[in-house]
């Protein structure tokens, strides 16, 4: 898993963008199949057998709905596992298919620091430097719709609820 800078230069194919987040329409047509992807095929869905923490977020307005469930290792606080249940559109289960994927094996600590970064990430606030899982980029075009930005955040907001 690797992370970028969103403030860094990257070298593609022979050329170099100011910001790794200028999409070519062949990155583009990527990151759509792998929300599509996601959304259809959705990782570590289901319901977790054992005691995990859990919380729910909703957005009435579109009708997604998402629970997020929890297992926090202790002293160190570490995320040992993550699953999700919920309906919703293609970019809500898709954000939180990618989410179960990012988060896991992650201090409480670096997920707080992620959920911020993420947030201005998809807002387009973004702090220079900031730190965001290169897996996380196909949700960027979701900031070209301000209205979806709702859908992408929604699971992302009931971890944030989870963890201490």
């Amino acid at each position: 898993m690797g992370v970028i800078p969103t403030g860094s230069s990257v070298r593609e194919e022979g050329k170099v963008h100011n910001s790794p987040l200028t999409l070519t329409m062949d990155i583009q047509d990527l990151y759509q199949e792998i929300i599509l992807d996601h959304s259809r095929h959705p990782r570590n869905f289901g319901k977790p057998e054992g005691e995990f923490r859990e919380a729910e977020g909703s957005n009435p307005s579109c009708g997604d709905s998402v629970r997020v469930f929890v297992k926090i290792g202790f002293p160190h606080q570490l995320i040992e596992d993550v699953h999700f249940l919920g309906r919703g559109c293609a970019i809500c289960m898709a954000s939180a298919s990618l989410m179960t994927e990012v988060v896991r094996q992650k201090k409480v600590e670096e997920i707080k620091t992620l959920i911020e970064n993420f947030q201005a990430f998809l807002t387009g606030k973004e702090k220079r430097n900031a730190e965001i899982p290169e897996e996380l980029f196909p949700l960027k075009g979701v900031r070209q719709f301000p209205a979806r930005v709702k859908c992408a955040l929604l699971p992302w907001h009931a971890l944030e609820k989870i963890i201490p």
